[in-house]
């Protein structure tokens, strides 16, 4: 599995979510089930809100996991993905506990410290699981 950080310039929460449509739809582009991993119930519902706005001549197809488990785009919790194999873009603060359903995991931090320092301690904990995690600048 391919562990990637990537790293925004700013401390815009707002640019931790678009960051995220933009890596969605690029996955859904490329033929990847997808699935948004958000820290809260809230984060779901703005970024539910998000992806049918954040690009106008472009559609997402997503649902809530609750929803529909088996969209090409599916934003939930920590719940079990329906599908094997998918790309798993991760806005929680922890390591998701289904790991093993995914071929790649994106980690998308920003500048704000607090976020910094568990970004810093999940790197090295992916390390600790045997993966070899990437930092990528955005």
């Amino acid at each position: 599995m391919k562990v990637e950080f990537y790293v925004l310039p700013t401390t815009q929460t707002a640019d931790r979510l678009n960051a995220a449509c933009r890596l969605a739809h690029k996955a859904w582009r490329a033929g990847f089930m997808t699935f948004i991993r958000c820290s809260d119930a809230a984060q779901q519902t703005e970024l539910d809100a998000l992806l049918w706005t954040f690009r106008k001549p472009s559609f997402i197809p997503h649902e809530l996991h609750s929803e529909n488990a088996s969209a090409p785009v599916v934003i939930g919790l920590n719940e079990q993905p329906h599908f094997r194999e998918a790309v798993l873009i991760n806005l929680h603060q922890d390591i998701s506990t289904h790991l093993d359903c995914f071929i790649r995991v994106i980690e998308i931090v920003n500048q704000e410290p607090e976020l910094l320092q568990i970004c810093r301690q999940n790197f090295v904990r992916y390390r600790e699981l045997g993966y070899q995690p990437a930092r990528v600048e955005l």
